[in-house]
Parts: C-alpha cells; structure tokens; sequence
C-alpha cells in the first residue's frame, strides 16, 4: 500500500459524527473515480460529515490502494459496516456502507461483474431495508467496445424482476452510476443506442420507479459533465414502486464535483420507513 493508505490503516475510528435515523432510510451515493489514499480519505471525511448519509453507496471504487484506503477511511469517520466485493480480475467495484444498520449481505442474482452490483438488507428502526448498488461498465476501449457494458447490463435487466424475492415484503433501493441516460434526457445525446435507453426502461418494468423523476417530473439536473461542458445524468436512484409514496427527498449535490472530489454529483434519497 502507499505511504497515505499505510498511515489511514493506524488511525483511531471515530463515532459517527451525526446519529442515524430510526425512521428515515437516509441514502447517499456517490461516484469515487477512482480515488488515490489521499484524495479517498477527503472523500470519506467529506461523506461523513452530511447528516442524511446513514448508508451510502460508492461506485469506481479502485480494487488497490486507493480503494482499500477508502474502505479504511469509511471506518475511520463512523461507517463500521461496508461490503466491499473484491474482483476477481483489477476492476473497479461497487461499495455499501452504513453508519448504524449491519449490512446483511444477500445475492441479487448479477452473475456478470458481481462485484460491481454488491446488495443487503439494513435494519432501520424494526423494518427492513434492500439495498442494490450498481456501477455500470463504461463503453471500454475499442478492442472491448460496449461488451462488458452490454454484458452488465443484461445481466442486472434479467435480475431485476426477482428483486422482490431477493428482498421480500420491504422497500428495494436501487442506486449507482448507470452509464446511461433516461429516455427523453435533455439536452439529447445521439451517442447513446436503443439498448441503453431499454436498460433504463428495465427499472419501470420491473416494478421500480425512478426516484429523482417521482419527486421531480419536470427537473432538468445532470450528474456528470463532458468535456465540452454537456451533462448527462447518469447518477439513479430507483426505488419499489409500492414504496414511491414514501419518499420524502430525491435529489443531487454538486458540492463533491465542484470542491474535485469527484467528477460527479453526489445523490441523496430519504424514504419513510414507518406506517
């Protein structure tokens, strides 16, 4: 490991710096890009200190050193429970973390990259929580162009259905970095195929809603900026279509992008978990 991760692994975790809560499923995802030790522990310090990020999903978790000292530093700043999937070959990977609520590991049934699509089930007061983060390959270099994305993608498309028996009778949180826009997204980007557009449409067809829209129908937001200055969105939250009524706030935070913790928006859901 490197100098920064080497010294991050002897620090003292701390308590949690705000108290999770015990009727509210308080999610943050956020995209790592990959982050060295130092920038990683920036990061985690960053994460801890927002009051609504009682679970939080990553995505582009480095599989070295960063990434290690980003699971470290996530202990160090009161996160004491995180899956942390390892790859079996270098790959980026998907991380859940939770300030409170053991994360009880389950398989969502992604047998193609599952590292990137790692699920639990969180306790949050006496009711039941499933959480499925994702981290959708990238187009990929041209010797590989589009086959691990398409790849995924059918793979978690095929997964979704039986979701609500991977996490019976409770609400299925779904978030990450999807690679892909939702149909309609303005401004239009003609580099996206009729494949991606239908991975977005999964969700709706597997009995999920997108979060961000429910709250926000007429929204114009992106999550990730090109180099010419365009904005995708690309960051999703979905949740169980049942559960919908229950959200109370679905949005982003540019703080994390604008500050270069990262080339994204942070994202934040709050659903009710009582009644």
């Amino acid at each position: 490991m490197t100098d920064a991760a080497t010294q991050l692994s002897l620090l003292t975790p701390q308590a949690p710096r705000h108290a999770a809560s015990t009727t509210q499923a308080q999610i943050l995802l956020i995209n790592a890009q990959n982050a060295s030790a130092a920038r990683a522990y920036r990061q985690a310090e960053w994460i801890s200190r927002q009051e609504r990020a009682d679970l939080i999903v990553l995505t582009e978790v480095g599989s070295g050193p960063g990434g290690a000292a980003l699971i470290e530093a996530l202990h160090h700043f009161g996160y004491p429970h995180v899956l942390a999937p390892a790859p079996a070959r270098g790959d980026y990977r998907t991380v859940l973390a939770s300030r409170t609520a053991p994360l009880e590991p389950v398989d969502p049934g992604v047998s193609f990259l599952p590292h990137r699509a790692p699920a639990a089930i969180a306790t949050i007061g006496d009711r039941p929580l499933g959480l499925l983060g994702l981290y959708v390959p990238s187009r990929g270099p041209q010797e590989r162009r589009n086959k691990d994305k398409r790849g995924f993608q059918d793979t978690v498309a095929e997964a979704l259905p039986a979701l609500r028996k991977v996490f019976p009778d409770m609400p299925v949180v779904v978030a990450g970095d999807l690679n892909v826009v939702e149909t309609g997204h303005q401004p239009h980007h003609k580099v996206f195929g009729r494949w991606e557009y239908a991975f977005y449409e999964a969700f709706a067809a597997a009995g999920f809603t997108d979060a961000f829209r429910h709250l926000h129908p007429d929204a114009t937001e992106h999550s990730w900026f090109g180099r010419s200055g365009s904005g995708f969105r690309f960051d999703h939250m979905f949740i169980t279509t049942a559960h919908a009524p229950g959200l109370l706030t679905c949005g982003y935070d540019h703080a994390p992008r604008t500050a270069a913790l990262t080339d994204h928006a942070a994202m934040t859901l709050a659903v009710a978990m009582t009644g």
